[in-house]
């Protein structure tokens, strides 16, 4: 195929791919601004993260029950419906009382924040002879005095933590989506200019 040809495929597909990267950008920005608020008030955010936990919950104790009539066994049918009871409840407990499952969820998050600097501890020895593992060790200082704070402080921190760290979740997200689309649109046009 022939340069000319390829630059006459790229130049008819060209509206539909800058009509998705547009997409691309907008939900960009928007996690931006969503990052951003929830930074700006990690109380709401963290209420709203605890609610929807909540409600996941409730959707997942009905898919547990809705599966035990499809179990082999009565065993297993049973495990199902009482695991199903225990996530309606759960669901139910976090929806009526965010404020308290907002605590719940803060020292939850310590507890897998300090696995995973245990996990990346043990990944640090296993390649720190490798180019580039001090960051790997980095991350996991990080993490670990996260986690160490998180503990410390908690429950007064419940207030802000989940908020503020899925607002720089939201923000990295949303940042990196936009580097990534701008990247894609200056390689489209070095494409159609050659």
């Amino acid at each position: 195929m022939s340069t000319s040809q390829r630059v006459d495929m790229l130049e008819e597909a060209v509206p539909e791919l800058r009509g998705a990267g547009m997409w691309f950008i907008v939900t960009a920005i928007a996690f931006i601004v969503l990052g951003t608020f929830a930074i700006i008030t990690p109380l709401i955010a963290g209420l709203a993260v605890a609610t929807l936990v909540g409600w996941l919950l409730l959707a997942g104790g009905v898919m547990h029950a809705a599966n035990a009539f499809r179990g082999d066994s009565i065993t297993r049918a049973v495990s199902q419906v009482l695991l199903g009871v225990f996530y309606v409840i759960a669901g139910l407990y976090f929806a009526a009382h965010p404020f308290i499952a907002l605590g719940t969820l803060t020292i939850a998050l310590a507890c897998v924040l300090f696995f995973e600097a245990i996990m990346d501890l043990i990944a640090w020895f296993a390649t720190r002879d490798e180019e580039g593992s001090g960051w790997l060790l980095v991350n996991t200082i990080a993490t670990a005095f996260v986690s160490v704070v998180i503990w410390l402080h908690w429950p007064s921190v419940s207030v802000w933590a989940i908020g503020t760290l899925v607002g720089a979740k939201l923000m990295m997200s949303g940042i990196s989506r936009l580097m990534l689309a701008s990247a894609a649109r200056g390689a489209w046009r070095s494409r159609s200019i050659s």
